[in-house]
């Protein structure tokens, strides 16, 4: 089946400044909330490491929200990717299983240049889900919840899938 194409000349143009790198994603220390456990993904740049004190705040950040009511995730696996974005730009996206094959998102951002801490980030009718460089943790967790979903899902099952951890270039 051969399609004709529209013309392309006005869509998915990129800047010509636009520099496309390469990032990094490392596993980190595993979140454990008192009803939920998060595997933690840092996404970077190779050449630039997030600082221990702001992977702390975030950790501290997340069980604030959870304590107080306003992040509902109880009874639930899943993960975070704690995104540097350029020099001061920050991504807090946790991400849990339900329904048994649905990802679901929350997603926070801080940008250390203006201050304030991490907000939620509003949600709207078409926005902003994953970057390409965020991918390659939620690729490979997709592909390991789908084997503890496939597997008797016993208690062994449930910490092979925690243990699963991506690190790579993306």
């Amino acid at each position: 089946m051969t399609t004709s194409l529209p013309d392309l000349t006005e869509l998915g143009n990129i800047p010509a400044e636009y520099d496309h790198i390469t990032k990094l994603v490392t596993p980190a220390e595993s979140l454990a909330l008192p009803e939920a456990y998060l595997k933690w993904y840092e996404v970077r740049r190779p050449d630039v490491e997030i600082p221990a004190e702001l992977r702390t705040d975030a950790r501290e950040f997340l069980e604030s929200e959870v304590a107080a009511g306003r992040l509902n995730i109880n009874g639930e696996l899943g993960f975070v990717i704690h995104h540097l974005c350029g020099e001061s730009f920050y991504f807090l996206i946790v991400l849990t299983w339900r329904n048994q094959n649905e990802m679901w998102e929350t997603l926070y951002a801080q940008d250390m240049a203006t201050g304030g801490g991490y907000q939620l980030v509003p949600q709207g009718t078409h926005l902003e889900v994953i970057c390409v460089w965020e991918l390659g943790a939620v690729l490979h967790e997709q592909q390991a919840w789908s084997r503890y979903l496939r597997s008797s899902r016993d208690e062994q099952d449930k910490r092979a899938y925690l243990e699963d951890r991506f690190t790579g270039t993306v």
